[in-house]
Parts: C-alpha cells; sequence; structure tokens
C-alpha cells in the first residue's frame, strides 16, 4: 500500500513535521503503512489554500461544480474494486460489504450532491408593492471531520454538499482508517479539481481536529463521531458563532412485537445487530421482544449468530471481520466484562477469536446478552461493537418506555404488522429516525440526525445543502 500524504492546495505533501502514524491493519494486528501527524502549521496551509480558492469555486456555475462531482463519482466508481479492498484492509471490514455498500455509496454521495445542487432553488414572497426573494450562498471555508467505521462513506457524505453548495473544504479524516480518503486525494487530482477546493489533513483529533475547530477562518464544522467529542468542538465552536452539525453516539433499540414478519425479522435483526462488526451507529443493539415469542426468538437468533463466519475479512465468505483497532477491541471486551459483573448472561459469543494465520488480529465473536437492567451500562453507554442485548416485554407501553431509556436518540427499529401502532410508535419513539420492518433503508434526500446526545442539526438532502449556505433576504420596493 502507498504511502498516505496530506492533499493541501492541489498536491500531496508530507506533513509539516515530518513526523508520521503508524497505520494497523486491524486483521492482522501489524503496521501496513503510514500518515502524516499533522499539526496547526499543515491545517493553517489549508486554511489558507481554500481561502484563495474559494472566490472562483464559489463563481462557478451549478453545471460546473456539478460536474465535478459527477467525475468524481464515475472514478469512484470505476475503481471500486481497488477502494473495497483498501477500505478493508485498513478498517477490518468483510470486503463484500465494503464492496456492496461501503465504496457504492461514497460515488452516491458526490453524485446525487452534484445533482442535487442543480435542483436547489431559492424563494421569494410577493408583497404586491414589493417582493422578497432569499438567497443562498456558500459559507466559505467549512470543516468536515469523519470517523473510522464507515471510512470513505461517511467522508463524502460530508464533503459532497459542502463543495456542491459552493464552499471549499478542509476535511480531516479518522487517523485510524485515513487510506480510502487519501485514494480520493489522487482521484480529485485526476479529475483536475481546482487546487485548494478541497484539502485532505491527517492526523490526530488533538492537533487537526482541535486546529480545525478553532480556526476563526472556517466557518461550520461537520462533525460525526463520539458524543464527548461532539461536546468539544460544541464548547469551542459555539463561542466563535461557527455553524455546527454534530452527529454522535447511539444505543438503539430494535422492538419487535409478536405480530411481525418473522423470518424476515430475524435475518434483518442479525444484520442490524452485526453488521460492520457492530460498528455502525445505526445499529440496533437494544433488543426488546414481545414476551410470547421471546423464547423462540432468543433459541433462533443465538443459532443464527453462531452461524456467522469470523475470520480474514478479504475472504468472500466472511461475514464478522475485525475490530477497527487494539484500544477499540479493548474497550469492547471490558464491557464484554461489566455485563458480566452486572448479572448478564452470555448467550453467545463473549470471546476473542484467533483465526489461523491471524492470530493477532482484533477479533470478537458475535456476543448476544440477556438478564440485565434497562438502566445497567451496558444498556446505557454506547459500546459499539458485535454485542447486543435481549430483554422482554409485555405490553406496548413497557416496549416504549424501555426504548426511550437512555440519553441517546439516533434511530429506532420497529417490527410490527399493527398499521396503526406503527404510526404510534413512530410518533413516540425519541430518535431522529425510525425504520419500521426494516433496516438502513436509506433515501439520500432524506434529514439524517438524532436527538437527546445523539447529535444536533440534520444531514442529507437539501437539509445539508442549507447547513453549507447562508440565507439572504433581499427586499425590493416597486411601488
Amino acid at each position: 500500500m502507498s504511502v498516505i500524504l496530506n492533499y493541501i492546495n492541489g498536491r500531496l505533501q508530507q506533513a509539516e513535521s515530518k513526523e508520521t502514524l503508524e497505520v494497523i491493519n486491524p486483521s492482522t494486528g501489524k503496521i501496513y503503512t503510514s500518515a502524516p501527524s499533522s499539526d496547526h502549521r499543515d491545517v493553517e496551509s489549508a486554511v489558507d489554500a481554500a481561502r484563495a480558492a474559494f472566490p472562483a469555486w464559489s463563481a462557478l456555475s451549478i453545471d460546473e461544480r456539478s460536474r465535478y462531482m459527477i467525475n468524481i463519482a464515475d472514478k469512484i466508481e470505476e475503481r471500486l474494486d481497488v477502494l473495497a479492498i483498501a477500505e478493508s484492509i485498513d478498517n477490518g471490514k468483510p470486503v463484500k460489504l465494503a464492496r456492496a455498500v461501503d465504496i457504492p455509496r461514497g460515488a452516491a454521495n458526490f453524485r446525487f450532491f452534484g445533482n442535487a445542487i442543480t435542483q436547489f432553488a431559492s424563494e421569494s414572497h410577493d408583497m404586491g408593492t414589493a417582493i422578497n426573494y432569499t438567497l443562498r450562498q456558500a459559507l466559505g471555508v467549512v470543516g468536515c471531520i469523519s470517523p473510522w467505521n464507515l471510512p470513505l462513506y461517511l467522508f463524502s457524505w460530508k464533503i459532497a454538499p459542502a463543495l456542491a453548495a459552493g464552499n471549499t473544504v478542509v476535511a480531516k479524516p479518522s487517523e485510524v482508517t485515513p487510506m480510502t480518503a487519501f485514494l480520493l486525494s489522487e482521484i480529485c487530482i485526476e479529475v483536475g479539481l481546482p487546487a485548494g477546493v478541497l484539502n485532505i489533513v491527517h492526523g490526530v483529533g488533538e492537533k487537526v481536529g482541535a486546529s480545525l475547530t478553532s480556526h476563526p477562518k472556517v466557518k461550520a464544522i461537520s462533525f460525526t463521531g463520539s458524543t464527548r467529542v461532539g461536546g468539544e468542538i460544541a464548547k469551542v465552536a459555539a463561542p466563535l458563532f461557527k455553524k455546527i452539525s454534530l452527529e454522535m453516539g447511539g444505543k438503539n433499540p430494535n422492538i419487535i412485537f409478536a405480530d411481525c414478519d418473522y423470518e424476515k425479522m430475524l435475518n434483518t435483526t442479525l444484520k442490524s445487530s452485526f453488521a460492520n462488526q457492530g460498528q455502525i451507529c445505526l445499529c440496533g443493539s437494544r433488543i426488546y421482544v414481545e414476551r410470547s415469542i421471546y423464547e423462540k426468538f432468543k433459541t433462533n437468533f443465538v443459532a443464527r449468530a453462531k452461524l456467522l463466519k469470523i475470520g480474514d475479512p478479504l475472504l468472500p465468505d466472511t461475514n464478522i471481520g475485525a475490530i477497527v483497532s487494539k484500544v477499540h477491541y479493548e474497550k469492547i471486551l471490558s464491557y464484554i466484562s461489566i455485563a458480566k459483573e452486572e448479572g448478564g448472561r452470555v448467550l453467545c459469543g463473549g470471546s476473542t477469536i484467533h483465526p489461523e494465520g491471524l492470530e493477532e488480529g482484533f477479533y470478537i465473536a458475535p456476543t448476544i446478552i440477556e438478564g440485565l437492567s434497562n438502566h445497567c451500562r451496558t444498556n446505557q453507554e454506547e459500546i459499539f461493537g458485535p454485542v447486543v442485548t435481549i430483554m422482554p416485554f409485555d405490553t406496548e407501553e413497557e416496549a416504549l418506555h424501555l426504548s426511550n431509556g437512555t440519553d441517546y436518540g439516533l434511530s429506532a427499529t420497529l417490527w410490527t404488522s399493527n398499521l396503526t401502532r406503527a404510526h404510534r410508535f413512530a410518533k413516540e419513539l425519541e430518535a431522529g429516525i425510525v425504520w419500521v420492518n426494516t433496516w438502513l433503508m436509506r433515501d439520500l434526500r432524506t434529514p439524517f440526525g438524532g436527538v437527546k446526545k445523539s447529535g444536533v442539526g440534520r444531514e442529507g438532502g437539501y437539509d445539508a445543502l442549507k447547513f453549507f449556505t447562508e440565507q439572504k433576504n433581499v427586499c425590493i420596493d416597486f411601488s
């Protein structure tokens, strides 16, 4: 694999410090490349480049900006296999998942917003003797900070609408999974994206993220990551009057009623529990099952989880790959220990796995735990791994109380054939997204985000384009 470099002002370059970070392949536990260990000097250079590029980029016609977005999408699709393998090596996820979801979605993000900007209309209000119209103008330089669980997927989810709206961008990918962001740099050079329009600065959050958040010339911050870091960003950005969009943690409920389509529910719940090793902010980690089918569900769910193949992410039949890093691997294992201390019964998993030839990789078996209260740490804190809890309920009121019983509110999944119940629950669940009889079915036009400690603001569709623009009202008196 290539040595990773920053992408600043249209050029690939080392960090000013010349220092690097080790990048680990989680499936082997071994170093496989390095990335720049950037600091405030690199952020300053990137912001200067973005500021210089902004007037020309924002002045481009919508059609011209759209063409750049769609050309980038085309190149991502052309390199699907290369990018999927890179994502798998970097992140530990099964390559078939990267090939089917992550990389296609990265391309779709650029294509969607490249097209959406051509339909992004302003408003006018006729007063009879005067007219008001609203301009939506690019902010200037914006900062995009993305996480390690869906590296290119979420990186492009932020960058694409910012660029399409006419902003220039300084972006920080996770230092844990920097490879596909670097490969995107090469694609941007290949399509001739003007220098300084997009700048990608690699490094740790304490240096790069903090410098980007506090920079006085950065007008907005779009962040996806932990609630803790999101809180730190809000503390810094608010006194500087920056716009912020924060997509943070989740502890999502999966509510299963006896009148559900049982086989569809069981197959989907397996995915919503363990896809990407449970490292998706939308995974349903708290599973509540109506008591009349609880024992049946428990038996079937445990049996299906035991059949999932754990191992080399590059093999086509692997279902569960490696945990993204040693630090996160140890965090997940610590929560399994906490669950046992809290009285939880581990029905399957709960242990490390050491595939032949990959003994030093970071593998944890899909873990299902029962017997815990809703108020224990295991059910209140985000684990973000292949660990779920299951619990029976007797009434709708109890199910709703259990589901809303955390400080998080990102998503919820509801399984029922009762249409009235579905609408009633969808209204009462404290979540930004509610899926009924499905999971992770996403329309890019819809608002995405959470409530409570899961986030501030909404991304997706016109909401993203509105976030990355400022409204200006113009009133003309023609009496």
